[in-house]
């Protein structure tokens, strides 16, 4: 017999209750029990001057702790903290140094550990990213191929307003195709910014952003309201891996140089900002050679899409051999008759399904790869589903 795990307080009680009873020897206890003769007796003696009490359990961290910081620099820890609230351990500690040099101060994680101790860090939040992009990123090799679309971020103007200036470019010709101030990074603030350069320059055949907002979402295959409109006209959607700003660094290159000519200083309003913006537009596209065009301005290379923005949008469609649902409004749709969760951004949209084998069916929106339908669970997932194939 073994002492049982669920309630060993139990186990202790009717080892004493037995033992006192003296009906069994302590050793035929504890063979019964499972536990040696140096554990009866200590339980036996702890019951003997304490009583019942005496058989919980008891702490088995050291009474002495040679390593442990100093009380009173401890002290000193947390009155720094208090002095600077948002300095973490290895702040705190420098500042520190140079004030009591021969004190031994401890690591920055033990300080770490100190202020979480003390409920001085508040713990991270967790933050949810998009899906990760499925498809490889394009490697332009002419104009209207991908246009590259991003925030520059943002800052405050002389009357004290935020601008998040709206860029987008011509990956092949460094074309800056728009460059607009607007006051909140919204979905409704950036519409029709891209429709007016949709009717300008055409389509192209990608944009290429990153995962946040209004350019993706947490949605499957990280739609937004923005990128669905985006498919519907024919436009695949592209975003780069969180964390890599590299995989758009043509952008990027161009976002430094915007910085450095236009927003040191601001200007006094956005209106008088967007003037500074426009006049950059053409300086950068007319006339500012570019090294890797041969030192060309982008305007030398850049020509407008064939592909006319459309006056109305077009509808999703798919080829015949594919499966058809429409999104309800709540996101789902019907599958033999029962309900499957897409996306809550696709309402009244057609997604197409194309079977892969018995159970797995690839969900698609447009030419947009969403994810994998198990008609077992009846749940789209991003992960592969194993004996997958690849879809035509």
């Amino acid at each position: 017999m073994s002492w049982k795990e669920t309630c060993p307080m139990n186990e202790r009680v009717r080892f004493i209750g037995e033992v006192l009873s003296e009906e069994r020897s302590m050793s035929e206890l504890c063979t019964l029990y499972g536990v040696s003769r140096k554990t009866g007796y200590k339980w036996l003696a702890r019951y003997e001057a304490a009583g019942a009490s005496g058989l919980e359990e008891r702490s088995h961290a050291p009474l002495h702790q040679p390593l442990a910081v100093d009380a009173a620099l401890v002290q000193r820890l947390l009155q720094a903290r208090c002095q600077h609230p948002s300095w973490g351990p290895r702040k705190l500690l420098a500042w520190l140094h140079t004030r009591h040099p021969k004190l031994k101060w401890p690591a920055a994680s033990t300080v770490g550990e100190i202020l979480c101790r003390h409920g001085l860090v508040s713990p991270r939040k967790h933050t949810h990213q998009s899906p990760a992009y499925q498809g490889a990123l394009i490697n332009p090799d002419a104009p209207n191929v991908l246009w590259c679309t991003d925030f520059k971020g943002q800052f405050r103007t002389g009357d004290a307003r935020y601008c998040y200036p709206l860029t987008l470019t011509d990956a092949f010709s460094r074309y800056l195709l728009l460059c607009r101030g607007v006051l909140i990074p919204d979905t409704a603030s950036v519409w029709r910014w891209f429709e007016r350069a949709f009717q300008e320059y055409g389509l192209p055949l990608a944009m290429r952003s990153d995962n946040g907002p209004p350019f993706a979402s947490k949605a499957l295959g990280g739609l937004s309201r923005l990128s669905v409109w985006w498919i519907k006209l024919g436009i695949m959607p592209e975003r780069i891996s969180p964390g890599c700003p590299q995989q758009n660094g043509r952008h990027e290159r161009m976002h430094r140089t915007l910085k450095h000519e236009t927003t040191r200083p601001a200007a006094a309003s956005l209106r008088a900002q967007q003037r500074t913006f426009d006049g950059f537009v053409t300086e950068y596209n007319d006339e500012r050679p570019h090294e890797a065009l041969g030192q060309r301005p982008p305007n030398s290379v850049y020509r407008a899409s064939t592909r006319a923005y459309p006056r109305r949008v077009p509808h999703i469609e798919y080829p015949g051999s594919y499966t058809v649902r429409h999104v309800r409004h709540n996101g789902e749709i019907k599958w033999h008759g029962h309900l499957v969760y897409v996306s809550q951004v696709l309402p009244g949209e057609p997604v197409g399904f194309h079977q892969i084998d018995e159970h797995t069916w690839r969900a698609y929106f447009g030419m947009l790869k969403l994810g994998l339908l198990d008609t077992r669970t009846h749940c789209i997932t991003t992960a592969p589903i194993q004996n997958a194939e690849a879809s035509p």
